[in-house]
């Protein structure tokens, strides 16, 4: 049954959350990766237990039954069912990346008619959660995935913020204090924003990823993943408390929570430790020279922007077959029908006829484009490796792409449907899946205002290594580049200075993103997009 107002469970406290005296909350901005073979990841696969086309039946028939109407529990009672069926291993993000996105291809099926509730609930545990134990975890940290999907444990991965969400540019606030008295860590929300916030799967998890700046005596090491047990037998741990979001458009089978943390013991062995820990002796170690441990982490955003831009291709082609069906059967008034002759069908519109076609052929050049992605993926992370710059970009593109067109492409079909669009069993009602797409794994107009930044910085670096003015005459990216890097001028070096001209300029820093995103696309043979 569907709550009305929300809820908060506290574990073992009546009290807000206490401040923490100790380390002043301080914002961390979080940095991308460069291309460097840094991963644990790196093992090899396990064997095979089913084909190829065997266990695609069972993964089908074992997701059959997916239904936006469930409660929290029913729907995390059913996730539980699937990882403990062992179908998609929580390790085969790593071993079996084809089967990982497959998987999610499959499952984004059920979005038209169910919305995005249970495919959101798959990918935060299999993807985020398990996916960054793979990514930064030691040996024996990664090891216990198994017996954790043996018990069916479900996690989720706390990185948002109160104060820091989606189009934050990724800051973290919460704390983790290494106690040298009792060899762990003390978990802390040092003020209201800092609490964790729109957590999925918050409410059922067993297991979090809880992203937290860490500090060793008086220094900050910046932002660490910990896994942390979030409720045990059921029950969340001691100084863990957490509130329902409340009811949503769509997907109210997905439980989604704030988390808020009042000194929360933790073990040493809760830090995921392969590139940097801290040892018996309370002194930190870096592992992985020349990387912070969060770039590792971003593994997970490339892998989830490839998942995403999937899921919003399927949702829409699914949602343009199941109305086309509709349109076919659906007779239409003509003063052209000769008396006794079959009334012409809906989709005879001229406008539906072209907007059918220009569907069709723009998610066919966009899943190739993913295609092209995944592969191009899917061989680092069985090496454990990272993307470098261009390929990084390329899944930015893909995700923004995927979601922007997917989103264009549906809200104009809804306007050429009439009343059909307002029943419930349309499918258009679980539209704002395409929203939860748009802002999952990097929000589309952070991602867009990233690439504008990254190709001004290469813009500047190699206008000053030639000693040559730009050319006004140059392309539209290094026209578009010359114009910004004149107007940044100004602010001669102020940072504040700089951040209002950015602001300002705001068109032409999206236009910049855009003729970015062009230019890649036509380099990977989809310049029609």
């Amino acid at each position: 049954m569907m709550r009305t107002c929300p809820r908060v469970l506290r574990s073992y406290h009546v009290h807000p959350p206490k401040r923490s005296r100790l380390i002043t909350p301080v914002s961390v901005r979080l940095a991308c990766p460069a291309f460097r073979l840094v991963s644990t990841a790196a093992q090899a696969a396990p064997d095979e237990a089913l084909t190829g086309p065997e266990w695609e039946k069972a993964f089908l028939a074992a997701t059959e039954d997916v239904s936006g109407a469930r409660s929290h529990a029913d729907s995390a009672a059913a996730m539980r069912a699937i990882v403990r069926s062992g179908l998609l291993r929580n390790t085969d993000l790593r071993d079996r990346p084809d089967r990982f996105f497959k998987a999610h291809r499959l499952l984004a099926r059920h979005a038209v008619a169910h919305g995005p509730g249970f495919w959101i609930r798959f990918t935060v545990h299999y993807n985020l959660c398990m996916g960054t134990v793979l990514a930064v975890g030691g040996p024996e940290q990664i090891s216990s995935l198994d017996a954790s999907q043996a018990a069916g444990e479900l996690g989720c991965f706390a990185l948002t913020e109160k104060l820091a969400g989606v189009q934050s540019g990724l800051l973290v606030q919460t704390q983790a204090r290494y106690d040298p008295d009792s060899g762990g860590f003390v978990l802390s929300t040092p003020s209201p924003g800092a609490a964790k916030n729109w957590i999925s799967q918050g409410f059922t998890a067993d297991k979090a990823v809880v992203l937290a700046d860490l500090s060793v005596g008086t220094e900050r090491k910046g932002p660490h993943a910990f896994l942390m047990d979030l409720r045990r037998h059921g029950q969340l741990v001691e100084g863990v408390s957490v509130g329902d979001m409340g009811l949503k458009t769509t997907g109210n089978d997905l439980d989604n929570a704030w988390i808020s943390f009042d000194e929360v013991r933790l073990p040493r062995s809760a830090l995921l430790d392969a590139h940097a820990a801290v040892d018996a002796s309370g002194a930190y170690v870096q592992r992985t020279k020349g990387i912070a441990p969060f770039e590792m982490i971003g593994q997970r955003l490339y892998t989830g922007r490839v998942a995403v831009a999937q899921a919003a291709l399927s949702y829409c082609r699914k949602l343009f077959e199941v109305t086309r069906e509709y349109a076919d059967n659906k007779p239409i008034w003509s003063p052209l029908t000769p008396a006794g002759a079959p009334h012409p069908s809906l989709s005879s519109i001229p406008q539906l006829r072209s907007l059918y076609h220009e569907a069709e052929e723009t998610l066919a050049g966009l899943d190739g484009f993913v295609a092209a992605c995944e592969a191009r993926l899917s061989p680092l992370l069985k090496q454990g490796e990272v993307p470098d710059a261009a390929l990084a970009h390329a899944i930015a593109t893909a995700k923004v792409k995927a979601v922007e067109k997917s989103i264009d492409l549906c809200w104009r079909l809804k306007q050429e449907v009439g009343s059909y669009a307002l029943m419930a069993d349309s499918g258009f009602r679980h539209l704002d899946f395409l929203s939860c797409c748009k802002f999952a794994e990097g929000d589309s107009r952070v991602l867009m205002q990233k690439m504008a930044r990254d190709r001004l910085k290469r813009f500047v670096k190699e206008a000053k290594a030639s000693g040559k003015p730009p050319v006004t005459s140059a392309g539209e990216e290094e026209q578009l580049c010359a114009a910004l890097a004149g107007k940044m001028a100004a602010a001669t070096g102020d940072k504040k200075g700089e951040a209002a001209i950015w602001d300002e300029e705001w068109l032409s820093v999206y236009a910049l993103a855009e003729a970015t995103m062009k230019r890649t696309l036509t380099e990977f043979g989809t310049p029609r997009i």
